[in-house]
C-alpha cells in the first residue's frame, strides 16, 4: 500500500456516485458470470464490497469517516481526545483501554444514521468551544478512536478491522515503539494498496524522543513505508502531549473533509481491488475457435455417423431405380426382387407413411424412430474422443484451470446427445434428389423398343401360323431384303439390350454424382451437429469468459 499524506498524491480524482455505481453493477455482474470459477475467498471479499458500496452511496450528507487506528499504546485515544478538545476516549495504563469505537462528530448536520450503519454506539458532537478555531474547515468530520488492531482480546481486534473496513479515511497511528511492527506494514499498510488517496500515517509520541533520535526514526519509518510500496509519502510527527504536529494533523484533516470525495475515493479503491483480486482468475484473452468444426472433428463424425455406409447405400440406391427405370425392358422385373438399399436402413426420406399434408415420414422417423445403421466402431469413438480431447485443448489454451475445467465439462455434458443427434441429422437430411430427364427419355425409348420387338414378334407368330394352316397369304412389307416384322424384332431386342448397357454405365456415372452431392448435404448436417452440441458449448464458456473478464476492467478502471 502506497502510504501518501493526505492531498500529497498527484492525482485523487474521486469517481461520482454514478460512476461508483455502474462500477458497483459491473463489479455484481461479473460475479455472476464468473460464478464459482472464482475463489471462494475472492467471492465473498467481492459480495461484501458491492453490497458496501450499495450501503454507503445511500446515505446522504457530506461526512468523511476518518479511522484512528493503530497498535497498543501508541497514543490514538490521546490523540483523539486532543483533536475533539475534550476528555471523550477512556485513556490509561492498563492495556488495551479501547474497547469500542468512539465517534466525534463536527458540524450540525445529523450523522445518525451513517454512524448506525458503521456500528458506533459511543458519539461526541464536537461543537462550541471545543470545535476549535478549525471547526468551520473540519465540519462533516467524523472522527473514530478504533480499538487496537494488535488486542490481546480477540474481540477487539475483529472490530477494529470491521470499522477499518468501512471508514472513508484511514490514519495510521504509530508510536517510536511500534514504528516498524510487521502486522501494521504486512497486513494493514501493504495490504490496502489501492487506497493510497485516503491514507495518512502519524508518527506519535514525539515527545519521548531528542530530536536527534526522533529525525532518525522518521527517516527509517519513511523508508519502511516506501519499501511498502510508498514512494514519495510523508509522515507527520505529533505528540498528543505537547500538542506537536497537531495543527498539521487538523489541516490535512481538513482537505479530506473539504474536498467531500474521501467515501467515493475510498470505495473505489475497494472496488479496484475486489476487481483486482479477480482478474488473476481470468486470462488476458481468450482463444478463437472459428473454423474448429472443420477438420479431424467433422471427419470423425462423419464416420462415427456411418456416412460411408450411407453414401453406400446412396449409389446403389441410384443405381437399382437408373435401371428399374432404363434397363431392358424384359429383365427389369428381376430388380423388382432385389431389396431397397435406403429401406433396408429405414432411411428412405421420400416417401411418406402419413396421410396428413406437409408430413413426410422423415418427420414421422425423426420423432418416433431411428435408423438401422450399424453402430459406430470402437476406433471411430476414439477418433472422435480424439478430435473432441484436441478441440478441448484449444478452447482451454491459457485459461486458468477453473475455466479450462469448465471448458471440458462442457464439451462432456453433450456426449449422451451426440449420438442421437447424429442420427436424427442423418435422418432429416435428403438422400435423393430429382429425377434426371434422361431416365424418362430413356424409359420412353426402351419402351417403344420393346413394342417393336413384341409387334415383331407377334407379326412373325400370326404368319407363321397363316402359313402351317395354309391360308392366303398376307402381303408383307419389307426393309431392303427383310421383311418388316423381323426388323422390328430383331431391332427392338438388339437396340434395347444395348441402349439398356449403355444406361447402366451412365447409371454408374449419375451414381457417383449423386453420392458427392448427398455426401455435401450430410458432411453439413454433420458439421451442424458439431457446431450445436461441441463447438457451440465451449463458445459459450469462451463468452462467459470474455463477458467476464470485459466486466471486471469495467469494474476496476480507475477514476
Amino acid at each position: 500500500m502506497s502510504i501518501l499524506k493526505l492531498g500529497s498524491r498527484p492525482n485523487t480524482t474521486a469517481p461520482a456516485v454514478g460512476d461508483l455505481g455502474a462500477q458497483a453493477v459491473a463489479l455484481r455482474a461479473a460475479l455472476e458470470a464468473g460464478g464459482t470459477r472464482f475463489d471462494p475467498a475472492d467471492r465473498r471479499i467481492a459480495k461484501s464490497i458491492v453490497n458496501k458500496v450499495d450501503e454507503r452511496t445511500a446515505i446522504t450528507g457530506g461526512h468523511t469517516v476518518v479511522a484512528l487506528a493503530g497498535a497498543t499504546g501508541s497514543g490514538k485515544s490521546s490523540l483523539f481526545n486532543v483533536l475533539v478538545n475534550g476528555d471523550v476516549a477512556d485513556v490509561g495504563t492498563r492495556r488495551p483501554t479501547t474497547s469500542l469505537p468512539t465517534a466525534g462528530v463536527w458540524g450540525a448536520e445529523p450523522a445518525t444514521r451513517l454512524l448506525d450503519w458503521l456500528g458506533v454506539g459511543r458519539r461526541h458532537a464536537v461543537e462550541g468551544h471545543d470545535a476549535g478555531e478549525d471547526a468551520e474547515v473540519l465540519e462533516g468530520l467524523v472522527l473514530l478512536d478504533l480499538p487496537d488492531f494488535d488486542s490481546t482480546n480477540a474481540e477487539h481486534r475483529a472490530e477494529a478491522d470491521r470499522v477499518l473496513d468501512l471508514a472513508d479515511v484511514f490514519v495510521w497511528v504509530t508510536d517510536p515503539q511500534k514504528y516498524a511492527d510487521a502486522r501494521l506494514h504486512d497486513e494493514y499498510i501493504r495490504t490496502l494498496a489501492s487506497h493510497a488517496a485516503v491514507t495518512l500515517v502519524v508518527f506519535n509520541q514525539a515527545d519521548r524522543l531528542s530530536p536527534e533520535y526522533l529525525a532518525a526514526c522518521r527517516a527509517d519509518l519513511t523508508r519502511l513505508v516506501h519499501e511498502d510500496g510508498a514512494t514519495g509519502a510523508e509522515v507527520i510527527v505529533t505528540s498528543a502531549h505537547t500538542g506537536q504536529g497537531i495543527r498539521d494533523l487538523r489541516r490535512e484533516l481538513g482537505e479530506a473533509v473539504s474536498r467531500r470525495t474521501a467515501a467515493q475515493q475510498r470505495l473505489a479503491g475497494d472496488l479496484r481491488y475486489a476487481a483486482g483480486r479477480l482478474r488473476d482468475a481470468v486470462a488476458d484473452t481468450e482463444p478463437s475457435l472459428e473454423g474448429a468444426a472443420d477438420g479431424p472433428l467433422v471427419e470423425a463424425l462423419i464416420r462415427a455417423a456411418g456416412v460411408p455406409t450411407i453414401l453406400a447405400a446412396v449409389e446403389r440406391d441410384y443405381r437399382r431405380e437408373a435401371w428399374a427405370r432404363t434397363g431392358w425392358p424384359f429383365t427389369r422385373w428381376v430388380r423388382a426382387f432385389r431389396p431397397d438399399p435406403l429401406t433396408r436402413l429405414r432411411l428412405q426420406p421420400e416417401k411418406s407413411d402419413t396421410a396428413v399434408p406437409g408430413i413426410t415420414a422423415a418427420d414421422v422417423r425423426a420423432v418416433l424412430g431411428r435408423s438401422s445403421l450399424p453402430p459406430a466402431t470402437p476406433a471411430a469413438r476414439a477418433a472422435v474422443d480424439l478430435a473432441t480431447r484436441d478441440l478441448v485443448d484449444q478452447a482451454a489454451e491459457g485459461l486458468p484451470q477453473p475455466w479450462a475445467d469448465a471448458v471440458a465439462d462442457a464439451a462432456q455434458e453433450q456426449r449422451p446427445e451426440l449420438t442421437d443427434a447424429l442420427d436424427q441429422a442423418v435422418l432429416q437430411t435428403p438422400l435423393r434428389a430429382s429425377k434426371p430427364l434422361w431416365w424418362a427419355v430413356t424409359g420412353i425409348a426402351q419402351m417403344v423398343l420393346a413394342a417393336a420387338a413384341v409387334a415383331g414378334a407377334v407379326w412373325l407368330g400370326v404368319l407363321s401360323v397363316m402359313g402351317w394352316l395354309r391360308l392366303p397369304a398376307v402381303p408383307t412389307p419389307y426393309v431392303g431384303p427383310v421383311p418388316l416384322p423381323t426388323v422390328l424384332l430383331i431391332a427392338g431386342l438388339v437396340l434395347g439390350f444395348l441402349l439398356g448397357f449403355g444406361c447402366r454405365s451412365a447409371a454408374q456415372v449419375g451414381a457417383r454424382r449423386r453420392k458427392e452431392l448427398v455426401a455435401g448435404r450430410l458432411e453439413e448436417a454433420v458439421t451442424e451437429v458439431a457446431d450445436t452440441h461441441i463447438v457451440a458449448p465451449l463458445e459459450a464458456v469462451l463468452a462467459e469468459h470474455r463477458r467476464t473478464r470485459e466486466l471486471l476492467e469495467e469494474a476496476g478502471a480507475a477514476a
